[in-house]
């Protein structure tokens, strides 16, 4: 259920029949008519503007109360009305930090809570969530760490990337980050959260609805583009995971959506929840467009369209587990550029995707080469 762009009428605003009105009951109160040119036909529309900005108002107040048209802290006030009454915020990203110490020794080394480390420039720090020790005997420890800003900024960083340490602890060596960094998220939009408020209605089961599930695991991060719940044994739910840029989701991501998942009052008693990663269904793109004679836009700027084209159909290709690979939706897309005559697609072929329905595993369809040749230009 998408958000509505359009508000509802609740009460007229149509300037003309305001006049019509106002004129209407002046002549009845007065006795006397309203010329067109007269000052008293001025006024009227004047007065008449004023209440319609007013009504005008009206409407606007009274569709802030409508869930689907309501924006900014007026739809966070409708919030209460569902299950979950906040708005999600910008989060930090997380990451698995491993510390290296120069060689192991007769005690424990601490490696204190809020001990931070940067990337090589600097711009973007972590801090550990906890305190860890080095054991004795050992001389590594892994932490997870979390970034000191909020938002996407920090999501990312390969294995490897995030060295430098701005508070060194005795013994200290190295350090370097064992998982990318993930998790990080702008505070959701207003059709992001409205989604959110539509699906927590599934949250008040306990039971294990699929859409309890669906909706817990998508609240853990805005960047969560679909969910797909199965159990293929009693007691057993299976959780897959796609990101709305089409990728799987990071180690960082399942375990938050583990965690979310797993609560008490999220899970029943009985249930085994697992986070897994859907399968990948590869293809490629290989076409040749052929352009229109008497076309107004020029060669270079129809190839630029049918580029973009191309890639608004890998983005939706992607963007829902279980989507299958539809050829005839990407002569769709380049068929909207305008300049282009016809397309011929020798890859992909329409290939079914498995949803998770029936025992099988959800998949997503994810691009690998793309070729698209331009035939020229042809007569219509």
């Amino acid at each position: 259920m998408a958000r509505s762009d359009k508000t509802h009428e609740f009460v007229d605003t149509n300037p003309e029949i305001m006049v019509e009105t106002l004129t209407a009951l002046y002549e009845d109160i007065t006795g006397m008519p309203v010329l067109p040119a007269s000052p008293i036909s001025l006024f009227i529309a004047w007065i008449a503007d004023a209440v319609v900005q007013i009504m005008a108002m009206i409407n606007h107040a009274a569709n802030q109360n409508i869930p689907s048209r309501a924006v900014g802290k007026n739809l966070d006030a409708l919030g209460e009305l569902y299950f979950d009454k906040a708005r999600p915020q910008a989060k930090p990203a997380t990451v698995t930090m491993r510390f290296v110490i120069s060689e192991a020794q007769e005690s424990a080394v601490l490696i204190p809570k809020g001990t931070r480390v940067a990337v090589k420039s600097g711009e973007v720090q972590f801090a550990t969530e906890a305190d860890m020790y080095v054991e004795i005997g050992t001389t590594t420890a892994t932490v997870s760490a979390v970034c000191l800003q909020n938002g996407e900024i920090a999501n990312g960083y390969l294995p490897g990337q995030i060295t430098d340490i701005i508070d060194p602890f005795p013994y200290y060596a190295s350090c370097s980050n064992i998982t990318t960094s993930d998790g990080g998220a702008d505070a959701a939009t207003d059709e992001e959260y409205y989604m959110l408020l539509i699906e927590s209605q599934d949250a008040y089961s306990t039971a294990g609805a699929i859409g309890a599930y669906e909706y817990w695991a998508k609240s853990v991060n805005v960047n969560i583009e679909d969910v797909r719940v199965t159990s293929p044994n009693p007691g057993e739910v299976k959780l897959y995971v796609l990101m709305n840029d089409g990728t799987k989701a990071s180690e960082e991501i399942k375990t938050a959506v583990q965690a979310a998942c797993s609560a008490d009052k999220v899970r029943p008693l009985t249930d085994h929840v697992e986070v897994v990663d859907p399968t990948e269904i590869l293809y490629n793109i290989n076409l040749v467009y052929y352009l229109k004679k008497d076309s107004a836009n020029s060669a270079a700027e129809i190839e630029a369209g049918v580029e973009a084209a191309i890639n608004n159909y890998v983005i939706w290709q992607s963007a829902k587990l279980g989507r299958d690979i539809n050829p005839s939706a990407l002569i769709s897309e380049i068929m909207k550029v305008d300049g282009v005559k016809r397309v011929e697609v020798m890859e992909p072929s329409f290939t079914v995707v498995a949803d998770g329905s029936g025992g099988t595993t959800p998949s997503v369809a994810k691009a690998q080469t793309i070729t698209a040749n331009n035939g020229g230009y042809e007569d219509d």
